[in-house]
């Protein structure tokens, strides 16, 4: 349960509290509760075809301690070949692929050891 009603995020402070420390609540003002820009289109000419706008406390100082945040993801025309594309997560697309992909390939892919490979296959 918090301590206080809010806790907006100072950047200048040396203290770290829950990530960022408050700031003085006499100091606080309304933009500290306000962004801009969310209804901006992303720049997708790059090479994924893709453009994240996150809203965290790093842009909003007012969501500091409250365990939330946001964000706008921008998608280049044709990103997807569906009109009900669904969700693909990385990790069961590769290490619980069916057919399996070979160990010895995601260990040298992942920079990393055919057993820990093994292990994460076992898990998906």
């Amino acid at each position: 349960m918090p301590l206080q009603d809010f806790c907006v995020a100072d950047a200048n402070a040396a203290v770290l509290v829950n990530g960022v420390a408050c700031k003085d609540p006499k100091m606080v003002e309304a933009n500290d509760f306000f962004f801009t820009g969310l209804h901006l289109p992303g720049d997708t000419s790059n090479a994924v075809g893709s453009k994240v706008t996150p809203v965290n406390v790093a842009q909003i100082p007012g969501l500091n301690t409250l365990g939330i945040s946001l964000a706008r993801i921008d998608y280049a025309p044709c990103a997807l070949s569906s009109q009900n594309p669904g969700v693909i997560t990385i990790a069961n697309a590769v290490f619980g692929s069916t057919p399996s992909i070979p160990s010895d390939i995601l260990a040298k892919a992942f920079q990393m050891d055919t057993k820990v490979v093994n292990h994460l296959q076992t898990k998906f």
